[in-house]
């Protein structure tokens, strides 16, 4: 192999962000709890690392859970994945699930906080079983890392794909 070559650019993903209910209020509600960014800054720091990892994002933040099933509905064949805090809908929609699981597009599942730590009631999520992983428990960063771990699943089932 030459290794004049340059290797072949790396495909441009395209990721749905959503936001869930009351994630509007970041840097105001429960900073103890949410942390004190605010929605738009997460979403920069979104918007940057996908820059860098030649993805391009779409965020959307909602606090009407059928809005938010539009909007998965919408990146059926559209977007590459999906990166989504469902916030309360992650304990109790199972529209959002369903939406997910209709149109099979590969999901993050992302919480500031970690779930698992904090009421009975939020330790179940209806998103898990139909997402590629969740994380949690980072504030601001589980977006990062929930968009960096989707870009790396994405680009690892496109090489499995051209071997194969």
């Amino acid at each position: 192999m030459n290794s004049d070559v340059n290797p072949a650019p790396l495909r441009q993903f395209s990721i749905l962000v959503l936001h869930g209910p009351n994630l509007n209020l970041l840097g105001q509600r429960e900073p103890e709890i949410y942390g004190a960014m605010t929605l738009e800054k997460v979403d920069q720091n979104i918007q940057q690392l996908a820059e860098a990892q030649n993805a391009r994002v779409t965020s959307i933040q909602s606090n009407h859970e059928g809005i938010l099933v539009d909007a998965i509905q919408a990146a059926f064949q559209v977007h590459d994945g999906l990166l989504i805090n469902p916030a309360a809908y992650t304990h109790t929609s199972v529209a959002l699930r369903d939406a997910i699981s209709a149109i099979a597009i590969p999901t993050v599942e992302v919480h500031l906080s970690n779930i698992h730590k904090r009421e009975a009631f939020r330790h179940h999520s209806y998103i898990a079983p139909v997402a590629i992983g969740q994380i949690s428990g980072f504030g601001h960063r589980s977006y990062l890392l929930g968009l960096q771990a989707l870009i790396d699943w994405l680009r690892d089932r496109d090489q499995q794909a051209s071997v194969s």
